[in-house]
């Protein structure tokens, strides 16, 4: 099978298209012929090996060489304990807790990673949705307390978590801020934000205003700066950014608490498929659109990682796999 291939840290260039063997599925695993994947910033740290932190148990080459965590396909295969699913069946999920592998023509996973796709959504809506989608609601359900009424600052709005964060802040009725560049203005303000600012002409921490939650996707701000901007008992989360910004909440969140009200928390990400059905129930009902801002051939990985790196999309970069045998 085809599959692309980083057998060292570094940048694009490092990602190879190779044959490789398809692998077999193990007792509570199925085989899955990907149909699409979608590219995630933990996909382009684990390419680079930056932060360190990436590294740990990897130190000098990458722990999987086929990177790729969501994924959306059909069952090609059953181990024999899997009482979910038969061949056959379409499915998706995060699949970076069980060896990651899906930027290749076929993956094996374990059973409890994956859940059924609705006949509606397309495969590139299905893997959109694992990490981003989750990320967003844990940010904001569980990290953020979310509460109808709230005032609430999205920070990264127009991007793949940051669009699903929106929409889901608007399903609990509450006024939305969303901060991104001039080209996502219009696509905060289609899935209802309240209102939009582009940091390119504006700078959000210095209008005045004070928000009951922030979920900062970014992390392009001090830890100071988004603490002025919250009401008195009002809560920051952080859900990406770069390490010396998480470090910083790390060291300081602790004290912060202490000296008041506001809280200061950095999400982890944590697969989970209750979370990922939440979200599937959402969007089959219409209640919640995923955003797609484009797609490249299984060929093309590097092309896509070097997007997601610019930091340019409206919503999740996807790979369509392409099996022409």
């Amino acid at each position: 099978m085809k599959a692309v291939v980083c057998t060292q840290y570094g940048f694009t260039d490092t990602l190879k298209l190779k044959e490789v063997e398809k692998p077999i599925p193990k007792d509570n695993e199925v085989l899955i012929k990907v149909q699409t994947a979608s590219v995630n910033s933990w996909d382009w740290d684990l390419v680079r090996g930056k932060p360190f932190i990436v590294r740990l148990g990897a130190l000098k080459k990458p722990k999987y060489e086929i990177l790729g965590a969501d994924i959306a396909g059909r069952v090609e295969a059953i181990g024999q304990d899997v009482k979910q699913f038969l061949p056959g069946d379409e499915v998706f999920g995060d699949i970076s807790g069980c060896g990651w592998g899906g930027f290749a023509e076929f993956v094996c996973a374990h059973e409890n990673a994956l859940t059924k796709k609705p006949p509606n959504m397309t495969f590139e809506e299905a893997a959109s949705i694992p990490q981003a989608g989750v990320l967003a609601l844990q940010g904001l359900r569980d990290s953020g307390k979310i509460q109808e009424g709230q005032k609430i600052l999205i920070n990264g709005a127009g991007g793949g978590v940051g669009s699903f964060a929106l929409q889901i802040a608007k399903l609990y009725k509450t006024e939305v801020t969303g901060v991104d560049s001039t080209t996502k203005l219009d696509t905060m303000r289609s899935f209802g934000a309240d209102h939009v600012i582009d940091y390119t002409q504006e700078d959000f921490t210095q209008n005045g205003q004070h928000y009951d939650l922030i979920l900062d996707v970014v992390g392009n701000r001090t830890i100071f700066e988004y603490k002025r901007l919250l009401c008195s008992n009002g809560t920051y989360v952080m859900v990406g950014g770069p390490f010396t910004r998480i470090f910083q909440l790390i060291l300081l969140s602790p004290l912060i608490s202490l000296t008041g009200k506001k809280k200061m928390t950095l999400l982890i990400h944590k697969p989970n498929k209750k979370d990922i059905d939440t979200i599937k129930n959402l969007a089959e009902n219409g209640k919640l659109v995923p955003v797609i801002d484009r797609c490249y051939p299984l060929s093309e990985v590097s092309e896509a990682l070097g997007y997601l790196a610019e930091g340019h999309a409206r919503g999740k970069i996807i790979i369509r796999i392409e099996d022409k045998s």
